[in-house]
This record gives structure tokens, C-alpha cells and sequence, in this order.
């Protein structure tokens, strides 16, 4: 049935009408912003002297093109960078109506290379729709905005866009902008591609990602690429945008994002003038003002940010993967409750397997307030919420010591807490059954948060879900095909893991990345809660499969906990050591005086 529901809402969006006036972009003005830009601030890291001088070159740009330009100076605390002052610099050019359309390139760059294309290009290309402006009389007022932080999580876009009362401040409207449109990297050799990610569980409207492609199709001859079907769901599940649109779609302004540059911004050095792509630029410069002047033409402008998937040309439904998510909860819901009652009849003890399951769940939240702790120390990297840059230092160079720390504290904290859980002898399978039971109602608990909170992110936790069920039906003597299904339960946690390590081209460093994300605070700490929770019914599992597995002992069982057991065994063998030395002193002779 979701199936045949998910078949029924595909749809095709229509973009909006061609504009009448032709684009006046001019690629050889673009082409000597861009390479006047880069050369002579190479460096544009946020918080350097280059950062400094290109504000005031975009300040003076913007009045040779007939516009006066405002600055928004602010400091934001950067991931491998610290406390740094950046700026974002913005003009207004008037229209009819205050309704606005912003477009936005950030000029930051790394500082690895001069950054031709990443995003000397955007730029670019910005100040030439904005000297063009003139010649369009826009029907909505059109703002033109340069960032700062850009190649750093979208810092600048961040703050624009958290902001409203700055629009309404210039403009007297309301403040938020009917459609952002942001130029990346838009002047490399490769394909043309649409970006639309958030920073939550949304989408641009397909309406403004529909017109996007037709106006670049219009100018190149070629649809735009967009990321696969499962790269969008895995955004949707874990929302994450390194590029500027996603700050937009998180707050509900629709947003896109032209480019021709990677997932992950270009790390060799290679970034220069000999590299940059003229005529791209310049295909892409009149794409974005063919887009602009549909956008401005248009009497209504789609407002709200969606959900939905992009399969080829056509679209599902947001609202039909999510029914598809939900219905395949359903089965590890409904055997969850057959177990818990058959469980019931049988008079199966619960409480043990999950006070077990406490007991390792006790000992992956320690782990996780020690990397807590570690992290307001300083030992872990610091910063505002937002995406690192995948080529920062902090992300190549793992803290080694500080994670061989959390791993000692942690391991003796499991050490500690086994004493209690350690298999003495043989167990039951009514236990067996009851630590799998205990198992699946924290997992089904877990899913039902996570479906009422971003269904999308089920995607990670089905695997787990279905694959574990069918443990307690596998026989003990077949161990080959219990690792097997135990390990298809790391399904999920590896498809996210691989969207960092292969999307980002991170490899292996995908999964300090991640923490690193959870170190800076742009995973929530629900989220960090749930991963953890998993993470102890995960032990617990893999005890069960493993044949390890033993219920927590009852009272008259205890041994009183691993830190008395230490002292007991310490008291013991004080005990035997002084042992000879009081023999030897009862076997000396004694004198006896006897008083007459």
C-alpha cells in the first residue's frame, strides 16, 4: 500500500515562464572581477588581513556599479580557526514591491589555494547581475549579498538568514525573502549541478529547483545534475549542508544552490587562474539572471520549503516516503508485542535482561560525558554549530591522546560494570529470550522518538530493526550466520557513515568528522542521546548472538559490585602474605614467671 501510495504522488514539477527580456550578463566583466579578486587577496581565510581587504574590495565594487553598500561585521567562534571577526557586505537595489530576492556568493576562501573558482567565480558573477540591475527595472527588490565563512559551514548565511529584523530594518517589509539564490564555484570544468539540502529535515520548493534547471538548460544545453535519490534521503535523515543554501531551507525560505564545484571543496592547491573555466562562468552567470528575471517576473512565488525526493525529472512526495518509513516500522512493532505477551504467559523474567541492559547503558553514557567533558576542555574541536570544512586541520588531524583517553576511561568503566554481567555457567532460553525482549522494547521506544521526530531518520535504524528480530529464530550451532545477521544491523550507522567518507572524500576520517560535528554541538544532543541508546542495545545483542550473554543477578547472588570484589580480593591477599610471619611468631617459645 505505501508503495502504491509513493507511485501515486510522483509528479513533475513545471518551471516558471521564460523571462522576455534576454540576459544581459557580460562574461568578460565577470571573468576580471573574479581574477582581480583572487589576486590580490590569495588569502582569504576568515579573520586575515586578505579577509579584511576583500570586504573593503567588494564595498568599493558595488559603488563603481552604482550601488551603495552596507557591512554586517560580527564575530562567530570557527572550527580550527577561534574567536574571528568576519564580515558580510550587502546592496540594495529597490523595486517595485518589497518582496525580496536575495542572491548570494560567499568570497572566503580556505587559503589553500587563491580560490579562482571557490568562489572568486561567484563573486563574480554577483557583482555582474548586480551592475546589470539597471537595465531589468525588477519588479521585486533585489538584494546582493557577499558572505563571509562560506568555505566554513555557511557562517555568513547563517547569520543572514537568522536575522530577519535586518531586512526589515532596510526594507520595511517583513523580512523574509521569497527566494535565495546562491552562486558556488561556478567557473570549474565540470558538470553544472543543483544543490538543495538544509539544515533540517526540508527541501527548496520544486517550483524554484524546476525553473533553476530550466534556465540552465536554457543556457548550456544540459540539465544541472542533483544528488541521487539515496544521497537525498540520507540528507533528509541526517540533515547537513556544507554549502549556503542549507542555513535558507532550514528556516522555510526556499533556496538553491548553482555550481559546478565537488561535495568537498578542492584541497590540492590547483584552484588558480590557469584552472577557472570562462566560458562556464559566463554560462552560468546569464543562467542565474535568466533565473532571476523568471523569479521576478512571476506574480507568486512558491514560499514554503518542501520534502520530496528527486528521482530523474520527477519527484516523490515527501509525505509518501515517510508513510513508506512508517509502515516499514510496523512488523518489528507488532512481533515486538507478540514476544512481550508470549513472554508474559511464560512467566519470562524482564526485569534482569533489562537492568543488563541499564547496566550497559550506564556505561555508554559515562563514555559519552567523558567526551563531553573532554570537549568543553578543549581537547576535542570547538566552535559554533555548523559543518566543518572537510579540509581544515582539525578534520586530517585526529586528537589521538584525547581519544585514547575517553577509550581507557571508557573500557574501565566496562571492566568495572562486567563483573555483573560475565557468564558463570549455562543460561536459560527463557533468559536468552528475555535480553532479546528487553532489546526490542528500548529499540521500539527509540524508533517511535525518531518517527516523532524525523521519520526520514528511520532510514538508519530499519536495518537494525529488522535484521536483529530474526536473531532469537537462528540456532545456537550456526555462529557464522548469527555474526552475519548481527552485522546486517550495522547497516544503517554504515550508510551514514559512508556519506561522509565517500561524498566528502573523507575516507577513514569520515568517522572522526562526525564526532567531530557532535564535538561542536551541530548534532543534537537527542540525537547523541538515541545513538548512545543503540549503541548499549547493540552490546547487548551482540552478547546474545556471541553466546555470552547472562541476566543481571539477583540479590542473594551479588557479589556486592566490582569495586567491593577489588577490595575483598586486596584484603585477601594481605591476609595470605602475613599468614608465615604470625605462624612463626605462635611457634617461639615462651617464658612463664611465676610469682611465689
Amino acid at each position: 500500500m505505501p508503495l502504491l501510495a509513493a507511485a501515486f504522488s510522483v509528479a513533475l514539477p513545471e518551471p516558471l515562464p521564460a523571462p522576455r527580456l534576454e540576459p544581459s550578463f557580460d562574461q568578460a566583466t565577470a571573468v576580471t572581477f573574479a581574477l582581480d579578486l583572487s589576486r590580490q587577496f590569495p588569502d582569504r581565510t576568515p579573520g586575515s588581513e586578505g579577509a579584511a581587504g576583500s570586504a573593503d574590495w567588494i564595498v568599493e565594487r558595488f559603488r563603481d556599479v552604482g550601488l551603495t553598500a552596507q557591512r554586517d561585521r560580527f564575530t562567530a567562534d570557527v572550527a580550527g580557526l577561534g574567536e574571528v571577526g568576519l564580515e558580510n557586505v550587502y546592496a540594495v537595489a529597490p523595486g517595485a514591491t518589497p518582496e525580496t530576492i536575495v542572491v548570494i556568493a560567499h568570497r572566503d576562501n580556505s587559503g589553500i589555494s587563491p580560490g579562482v573558482n571557490d568562489n572568486a567565480s561567484g563573486t563574480g558573477a554577483l557583482l555582474e547581475l548586480a551592475r546589470t540591475v539597471e537595465t531589468t527595472l525588477p519588479s521585486h527588490t533585489l538584494v546582493f549579498l557577499s558572505t563571509d565563512g562560506g568555505a566554513f559551514g555557511g557562517i555568513g548565511a547563517e547569520r543572514f538568514a537568522e536575522r530577519p529584523q535586518l531586512l526589515r530594518r532596510i526594507l520595511g517589509s517583513t523580512g523574509t525573502p521569497v527566494a535565495v539564490v546562491n552562486l558556488d564555484s561556478i567557473g570549474s570544468g565540470a558538470e553544472p549541478r543543483l544543490l538543495f539540502a538544509a539544515d533540517a529535515a526540508r527541501s527548496a520548493p520544486a517550483t524554484l529547483l524546476a525553473t533553476a534547471a530550466a534556465s540552465i538548460e536554457r543556457e548550456t544545453g544540459a540539465s544541472p545534475k542533483r544528488p541521487s535519490g539515496l544521497a537525498q534521503l540520507v540528507d533528509l535523515g541526517f540533515p547537513f549542508a556544507l554549502h549556503e543554501q542549507g542555513p535558507f531551507v532550514a528556516r522555510g525560505i526556499p533556496a538553491v544552490t548553482i555550481t559546478t564545484g565537488g561535495e568537498r571543496p578542492d584541497a590540492r592547491g590547483r584552484d588558480t587562474s590557469e584552472e577557472l573555466r570562462r566560458d562556464q562562468l559566463g554560462s552560468l552567470g546569464r543562467a542565474a539572471q535568466d533565473l532571476l528575471l523568471r523569479l521576478d517576473g512571476s506574480p507568486e512565488l512558491a514560499s514554503a520549503t518542501q520534502s520530496y525526493l528527486y528521482v530523474g525529472e520527477r519527484l516523490v512526495r515527501g509525505w509518501a516516503i515517510q508513510l513508506f518509513l512508517l509502515a516499514a516500522l510496523l512488523p518489528f512493532l507488532a512481533a515486538t508485542l507478540d514476544l512481550f505477551a508470549r513472554c508474559r504467559r511464560r512467566h519470562v523474567a524482564l526485569l534482569p535482561a533489562l537492568r543488563s541492559l541499564g547496566r550497559r547503558l550506564g556505561v555508554w553514557l559515562w563514555i559519552g560525558l567523558v567526551f563531553l567533558l573532554f570537549s568543553l576542555a578543549g581537547f576535542f574541536p570547538g566552535g559554533d554549530a555548523r559543518p566543518l570544512n572537510p579540509n581544515a586541520d582539525v578534520v586530517g588531524e585526529w586528537p589521538v591522546v584525547a581519544l585514547a583517553a575517553v577509550a581507557l576511561l571508557g573500557g574501565g568503566a566496562w571492566v568495572l560494570a562486567h563483573g555483573r554481567l560475565a557468564r558463570r555457567g549455562g543460561v536459560a532460553r527463557e533468559d536468552e529470550l528475555g535480553g532479546y525482549l528487553a532489546v526490542f522494547l528500548v529499540l521500539a521506544l527509540v524508533a517511535l522518538v525518531v518517527a516523532a521526530t524525523n521519520p526520514y531518520a528511520l532510514v538508519f535504524l530499519l536495518p537494525t530493526l529488522h535484521a536483529w528480530l530474526w536473531l532469537p529464530n537462528v540456532p545456537r550451532e550456526n555462529g557464522l550466520l548469527r555474526a552475519a545477521v548481527f552485522a546486517a544491523g550495522f547497516l544503517g550507522p554504515l550508510l551514514l557513515y559512508a556519506s561522509f567518507a565517500l561524498r566528502l572524500g573523507l575516507g577513514v576520517d569520515g568517522a572522526w568528522y562526525v564526532l567531530a560535528l557532535v564535538s561542536v554541538g551541530y548534532v543534537t544532543p537527542p540525537l547523541v542521546l538515541a545513538v548512545l541508546v543503540w549503541a548499549a542495545t547493540a552490546e547487548q545483542v551482540g552478547a546474545l548472538a556471541a553466546g555470552r550473554y547472562a541476566p543481571y543477578p539477583p540479590p542473594d547472588e551479588r557479589t556486592g559490585g566490582p569495586l567491593r570484589d577489588a577490595g575483598r580480593a586486596l584484603a585477601g591477599l594481605v591476609r595470605s602474605r602475613r599468614a608465615p610471619a604470625v605462624e612463626a611468631e605462635q611457634a617461639q617459645p615462651r617464658l612463664r614467671v611465676v610469682d611465689d
